[in-house]
């Protein structure tokens, strides 16, 4: 089978391997599709992680699962499934109260070889714990996006908004535009997308947002007084992952409101904060970190309820020959929003 390995930021080669044999507690998936994660195009971030096979954005097909767990799982051979790439125990503290993402279960789990592959391994926990069925009337290209929208939905719980308030999303790539097409259903009134790149821009108003900023034609601080009338947006959403664009946004957010830092930086960086203005304007920074089955399954729910417009994010499709072009064009974060490969 294909599979397509990062040796380097620029370096993926498609290589052939054996297809792996199960065990009794594990099953084989046939991928159907996998989205390049914006993730993945952090140079300090993936090669760190290399060489590795890439890909986590997983649907596909099972083909087998081992006679130990066939009649453990409500799952059978030949049913279309979401994958997550990682699962955690739900019987450890961290899972009790809900944060999946400090399990270590979750940590330690994983896929093999990687999603960009014709096939994949899912260990018992990740069968058990978060393997999805897909609804029939939802395609194998929507089902790839539930882990994205699952960090999302996990980002929009952790802002605790509330009815009526107004949401400023900062960079409007793909999980950008996810925020954008959910955050009504928590609560938002009024949704602002900011970004430098027209092509986004444009997409978030189809995503539904109700005005966009320009960053580099306009005055934020001014744009943002004057669409809340000086309240200023009570929520915002950071993407990326620098240091200058969060100082910024701190000063550009409401009394009382929350800032969730969507996106890490890279190690040792440190930012300067004033607890005096913390503490006396009733700030909130928090962060949101990738998602664990809750937020997988309302994900699922969103979008084979349509509120998710994969129309509008999936941007390119290309063959599993094709990944290195994929990923450059992720990378460059311009006229893109998702890139899917299709098996």
């Amino acid at each position: 089978m294909k599979v397509a390995k990062l040796y380097k930021f620029n370096e993926i080669k498609i290589e052939e391997i054996p297809i792996p044999e199960i065990k009794s507690n594990e099953a084989l998936v046939k991928v159907k599709a996998c989205g390049i994660c914006s993730g993945d195009v952090m140079p300090w971030y993936i090669e760190k992680k290399a060489p590795l096979v890439l890909g986590h954005e997983i649907s596909g097909e099972i083909v087998k699962i081992g006679d130990t767990i066939k009649d453990e799982i409500k799952l059978k051979e030949g049913d279309k499934v979401f994958v997550h790439h990682h699962a955690p125990c739900m019987e450890c503290s961290y899972c009790k109260r809900g944060d999946h993402v400090q399990c270590e279960t979750w940590k330690n789990s994983k896929i093999y070889p990687g999603g960009i592959s014709e096939y994949i391994i899912l260990p018992e926990v990740i069968l058990k714990n978060d393997t999805l069925k897909i609804p029939e009337h939802v395609s194998f290209e929507e089902a790839a996006l539930v882990e994205p929208v699952a960090c999302v939905v996990k980002s929009l719980k952790r802002a605790h908004m509330k009815e009526g308030d107004t949401i400023l999303i900062v960079g409007l790539g793909v999980m950008g535009q996810i925020h954008i097409m959910l955050a009504r259903e928590f609560g938002a009134e009024k949704i602002i997308g900011a970004d430098m790149v027209d092509f986004r821009l444009q997409k978030a108003l189809e995503a539904g947002a109700d005005y966009v900023i320009n960053i580099k034609e306009e005055n934020v601080y001014e744009k943002l007084k004057e669409i809340t009338k000086g309240i200023m947006p009570q929520c915002i959403i950071v993407g990326p992952g620098d240091i200058k664009v969060i100082e910024f946004y701190l000063k550009a957010l409401s009394k009382g409101g929350t800032i969730l830092i969507f996106t890490p930086t890279p190690p040792g960086e440190r930012i300067s904060i004033s607890i005096n203005d913390l503490y006396f304007n009733d700030i909130t920074i928090t962060t949101s970190y990738s998602c664990g089955p809750e937020d997988t399954r309302k994900a699922l729910e969103f979008i084979s309820n349509k509120k998710i417009n994969h129309k509008i994010l999936i941007t390119h499709e290309f063959g599993i020959d094709e990944t290195p072009k994929a990923y450059e064009i992720t990378s460059k974060a311009k006229e893109s929003l998702k890139c899917l490969i299709k098996f």
